[in-house]
């Protein structure tokens, strides 16, 4: 990949269900290690943005391009990999597996095992050392023999978002991955973000304001399914446009103790 070219790209992108378009035409570049936040009110289409980016929909018209490379139609699976993963809303891992096992499971394709049917998974050094660094990473490692089920909230969304990271994508999403923490978690866990994903594009969907400005190189901002801004913290802040649109309401809700 040149640095010139993005590493994720979305042209005239749309998506409707029926007679009802959610995605409206939207347009964004991402460049290589930028962190992006997308933001909007409910209902704008910020979650189906990320399921059309990651497979899960095919756009009823546009491009979605990962390196270059056009993605539209591939399934979540090719998607991965290619260089993207995601997390989800809903923590994503497999709860009756150890906080070790969780991570090894994670790195198996990435390292070129692809259908393992007979290996023993103790033998195989590199996933094994692999996971260990991961778990190292999400600062879990006191944790290694434990199953996931039996990890805190906080836990079970630092580990997804190493198993999200460990098969070597070079485009993350997250999708509102401080959701249900207390202030105390998201800040530890706004720092975990920053240092597993040194050298990563990220995209995340984030509602938390404080979040957003403290983790986001720049913002996206979504309204009726299309990117009306797209710059720095502090110009979508003083963008009018947003004000009117999102960022006055969400003061206004947060002033009123919603």
């Amino acid at each position: 990949m040149s640095a010139a070219t993005p590493a994720l790209e979305l042209r005239d992108l749309r998506k409707s269900f029926g007679k009802t378009e959610i995605i409206r035409g939207a347009n964004l570049v991402v460049q290589p290690g930028e962190r992006v936040a997308i933001i909007g009110p409910n209902g704008a289409g910020k979650s189906t943005l990320f399921n059309l980016i990651s497979g899960r929909f095919e756009p009823t018209s546009g491009d979605v391009l990962l390196s270059g490379q056009r993605i539209n139609g591939k399934k979540p699976y090719e998607i991965n990999r290619l260089g993207l993963s995601r997390s989800f809303q809903i923590t994503n891992i497999f709860p009756k597996l150890s906080v070790f096992e969780n991570l090894r499971c994670g790195v198996l394709w990435s390292l070129g095992y692809k259908y393992t049917l007979f290996k023993f998974l103790a033998d195989l050094d590199d996933a094994n050392e692999r996971a260990e660094e991961l778990m190292r990473m999400i600062h879990l490692e006191r944790k290694r023999d434990v199953l996931a089920m039996n990890l805190t909230y906080a836990e079970q969304r630092a580990l997804e978002i190493g198993i999200t990271i460990g098969g070597g994508a070079h485009v993350v999403l997250l999708d509102e991955p401080t959701a249900g923490m207390s202030k105390s978690e998201t800040s530890r866990f706004i720092e975990l973000i920053r240092e597993v994903t040194v050298g990563k594009t990220l995209l995340t969907v984030e509602h938390d304001m404080g979040v957003v400005f403290g983790l986001a190189d720049r913002i996206a901002v979504v309204v009726y399914g299309e990117v009306i801004a797209f710059d720095t913290p502090d110009a979508v802040r003083a963008n009018p446009r947003v004000q009117e649109a999102y960022l006055g309401t969400e003061a206004e809700q947060q002033a009123a103790g919603h």
